[in-house]
Order: structure tokens, then C-alpha cells, then sequence
């Protein structure tokens, strides 16, 4: 009803000030009959009245669909009265609906195309890095130690991409069991052996066999953000990463505590932004931004909570929160 007055408000106005110029016409071209003009306002009145009741019974619907948004798509092909503008409106709104279904349709398939795409090329990708890791190990030659130094970072580059990839249809790749928070820790150690080695840093594992229920993958891949980290800024500062564990009252909170480089102050608050590297990424140029944002979102779908603390030249404490 307030968008049928406000539409024809001026409409109004215009047949009140008619009105007004037509009865001063009127009385200054002589006709002075009281009666005679009363009668004619309530004419002019009477029909526009009648024209308004008219226009607000035949498009009230329509109106009704104007002050009120749209909750589902399918109510775009809900008809209304059969006034030309109501037909006019309701082709519109299901033209744009089939559109807009197209336009999604086509996103929705260069998006899976683009996801396949990368599938294949991580998996292809994995396998001369195979190659080269065999050929390495069957030298001991310090350039080959350099050289899987190196298909290392290689391998969790493209482990990145790929699960920055999946993490898009993340609700048809995950499966949620009870997990091990030990031996899920110990497997991340073991994954992350030749960057402890290779850059002198040992990990001091406290973590009892406790379980929660979370995915085996994705958890994996969280922990060896974290790790990856911690022990990227603790090379050549700390000689140790502390893994533990704590219970609080309804939550268990798996620890990652490092005595690196640290983060700025200024920069903690911004850590899980997506390609934020802040001043520490002015050091080491390796850094992409993107691990404790994938961490994050991960543990935002897992239903897990995140914790980050950090004091620059001491070290960093990210906290993994899991509800019992």
C-alpha cells in the first residue's frame, strides 16, 4: 500500500491543483454558483477514487512483489493480475531467472572443467617429481640432498594447489571419522622430515592418543601448514618446534608453538587473509600468504577453531581447536 501511494502521489497532486485551476476558472469567469463547483470537485473526486481502487485491486499482487524481496528464484514465476505492466513485469522476471540459470550453468561448468584441469595436472606433475626423488636417493652427493631440498618444495607447492583447488567442493571431498590426534601429528612429522633436518630444527612432540572427530586429509594437510611455518621461521633462531596438546573443559586444543623470527604486531590480525605475507614475507620471498588462510577455511568447514598468538622476535602460537 506505501508503494501504491508513493507511485501515485504525484498523480494526486496534479488532479488536486487541476481541480483548484478549473474552479478559479470558473469563478473568475463569472460563475459563481457554489453548488454548481462543489458538484464538479466531488466529480473529479469521485473518479479518481474510483480509478485508484481499481488500480490498487488490479495490481495489488504486484505491488505486494515490488516492497517485498525475493526469498527463492522459483517465485519469479508466480503470475499476477492480468494488467498489461503486472504480464510485462512477470516475462521479465522469467527471462532473467532462465539467464540467470544459464550464466550459472556455464560458470558452474568452466569451474568443474578448471578443477579437472587441475587434478590432472598436479597428479601429472607428481610423477617426474617421483622420478627425480628416486634418482636423488640412490646418490648421496650433497647436490642431490639440495636437489630433493628442492622437489620438496616442489611437492607441497602443488599440494597447495590442489587443495586450494578441491577446497571449492569441499562439501563432495571430506568424511568426517574419529581420528587419532597422536598419530595424526606423528604422520605430519614424518611428512615434514627433511625440512626439520634440512633446516636444524627438531620437533618435541606432547601429544596424547586423544580422539576427535574430524577428516583424516584435511587435517593432515592443516597441521602441515602449521609445521611448514613454524619451522620456516625458526631456521637459523630455534633449534625446536613444540607440538602439544591441552584439554579444556568441553574442548581439546592441539598446540604448534615455535621460538622463530615471530610476527608483527601489525601484521597479526591479518594473517589469515588470503596472500597476506606482511614483513615477514619481505624475508623470505617464498612465502605465498596462502597457508593459514586455507588452514583457517578448512577448519571454518571442519567446524574447527584457529587460534593464532605472536610476539615478534620470540615466537608464534597457533592453536587447533576441536569441541569434544
Amino acid at each position: 500500500m506505501n508503494l501504491f501511494i508513493r507511485e501515485h502521489l504525484p498523480l494526486i497532486i496534479i488532479n488536486c491543483l487541476q481541480m483548484t485551476v478549473m474552479t478559479l476558472v470558473f469563478w473568475l469567469d463569472g460563475y459563481r454558483s457554489v453548488p454548481l463547483v462543489l458538484y464538479s470537485l466531488f466529480l473529479s473526486v469521485f473518479f479518481l477514487t474510483v480509478y485508484l481502487v481499481y488500480r490498487y485491486i488490479t495490481h495489488k499482487d504486484f505491488y505486494k512483489r515490488l516492497a517485498q524481496p525475493m526469498k527463492r528464484f522459483d517465485e519469479a514465476f508466480e503470475t499476477f493480475q492480468s494488467a498489461p505492466l503486472t504480464e510485462a513485469l512477470s516475462n521479465l522476471l522469467k527471462s532473467q531467472h532462465t539467464l540467470h540459470l544459464n550464466e550459472r550453468q556455464y560458470q558452474e561448468k568452466r569451474r568443474n572443467d578448471h578443477l579437472t584441469f587441475i587434478n590432472q595436472w598436479v597428479h601429472q606433475m607428481k610423477t617426474p617429481l617421483s622420478v627425480i626423488e628416486l634418482i636423488t636417493q640412490e646418490n648421496d652427493e650433497e647436490y642431490m640432498t639440495s636437489i630433493r631440498g628442492e622437489t620438496d618444495k616442489l611437492e607441497k607447492g602443488l599440494e597447495m594447489v590442489l587443495y586450494s583447488a578441491r577446497l571449492e567442493t569441499f562439501e563432495h571431498d571430506f568424511q568426517v571419522q574419529q581420528v587419532s590426534l597422536r598419530k595424526i601429528t606423528e604422520q605430519a612429522i614424518r611428512e615434514n622430515k627433511r625440512l626439520f633436518i634440512k633446516n636444524e630444527v627438531y620437533p618435541e612432540l606432547h601429544v596424547q592418543s586423544t580422539v576427535v572427530e574430524s577428516d583424516e586429509k584435511w587435517l593432515i594437510f592443516i597441521i602441515n601448514q602449521l609445521i611448514t611455518n613454524a619451522v620456516k621461521y625458526s631456521a637459523g633462531k630455534s633449534r625446536k618446534v613444540i607440538i602439544s596438546e591441552t584439554r579444556q573443559s568441553a574442548q581439546v586444543e592441539l598446540i604448534v608453538q615455535d621460538f622463530g623470527i615471530g610476527i608483527a604486531k601489525t601484521d597479526v590480525k591479518r594473517v589469515f587473509n588470503p596472500f597476506f605475507t606482511g614483513e615477514n614475507g619481505r624475508l623470505y620471498r617464498e612465502s605465498t600468504g596462502m597457508g593459514l588462510y586455507l588452514a583457517k577455511e578448512v577448519c571454518e568447514k571442519l567446524g574447527h577453531g584457529i587460534e593464532l598468538e605472536s610476539l615478534q622476535g620470540e615466537g608464534t602460537t597457533v592453536k587447533l581447536i576441536f569441541q569434544m
